[in-house]
């Protein structure tokens, strides 16, 4: 069986993905699992050092350097094991049967897209270890992690909190139409109260589709408030967001072609930049 995949780190952001995941995990009955990357650390090179520092005393601070990336490796090795023992108690503490950890060495991104297959979900914070605070730029290198994931991704505030509604951002194209099916055939988002938004556009069948996906809705069991608006996509989608005290957001995000990806990417992260909410982000 998939898991829920929660990448956790030595962050204060860690606590909302360890509640958001587990969340999810009670949601959908499935087991859960928690990732802890351990990242190179990045310390002076010996060969750039040989030119910059006398004959006499190369050796010995050589000597240190190297004692002290082991030091290094050993705590990070050390505090991502406590980490993971800490969420999976808390886990299990909060009925979760089924959960397990990992540790990895390397760059976070290959580890995630290494286990990706295995994951039904996948959770992260808006931010790591760098920061406390959320970024006000969302950084390429999420970006471009988000653009090879094919697994929905919650992404998490600094504080999460159990969501009692969501918001689908609907445009009737072929990512929101797959968003669309993975709630009606999912039970993460059930129970839950749908505010189903769309804003218009050029395309000739939207009203259309827009209908007939708040008739699907209602038909699997969701309450459906439909709302159509006209206007910038980010500023609507914001402000009702705000006006309506949604607690996740759901949205498509980087579909085809490339030129497409550039405009539907863009709404998607001006939205992980801007909102304080949770959002999930199908594929």
């Amino acid at each position: 069986m998939q898991h829920i995949l929660a990448c956790i780190d030595e962050s204060t952001w860690s606590t909302s993905v360890q509640d958001a995941a587990i969340w999810a995990a009670q949601q959908l009955k499935h087991p859960l699992t928690f990732l802890h990357s351990i990242e190179k650390q990045h310390l002076p090179d010996s060969n750039d050092l040989s030119g910059a520092i006398g004959l006499g005393a190369r050796s010995k601070l050589l000597s240190e350097i190297a004692t002290l990336d082991e030091l290094r490796a050993k705590v990070a090795l050390q505090l991502g094991a406590e980490l993971l023992a800490a969420a999976q108690d808390k886990a299990q503490a909060a009925g979760c049967t089924e959960v397990t950890t990992l540790q990895r060495h390397g760059e976070f991104s290959d580890n995630l897209l290494a286990l990706e297959s295995t994951a039904r979900l996948i959770v992260l914070g808006h931010s790591g270890t760098r920061t406390d605070k959320k970024l006000s730029i969302l950084g390429s290198n999420v970006e471009s992690l988000l653009r090879q994931i094919h697994t929905p991704v919650l992404m998490t505030p600094h504080d999460f909190s159990t969501p009692n509604n969501f918001m689908l951002a609907f445009d009737g194209r072929a990512t929101t139409e797959a968003a669309l099916e993975r709630i009606v055939t999912s039970d993460l988002l059930r129970g839950l109260d749908c505010h189903l938004v769309t804003i218009k556009n050029k395309h000739p069948e939207q009203q259309e589709k827009f209908t007939a996906a708040a008739q699907r809705l209602r038909a699997h069991g969701f309450t459906v408030q439909a709302t159509y608006l006209e206007g910038n996509i980010f500023n609507q989608l914001l402000s009702y967001q705000q006006e309506h005290a949604i607690d996740l957001m759901v949205m498509g995000a980087f579909a085809s072609p490339r030129l497409r990806q550039f405009f539907i990417g863009s709404n998607t992260i001006k939205m992980l930049e801007s909102s304080d909410r949770s959002i999930l982000i199908m594929k």
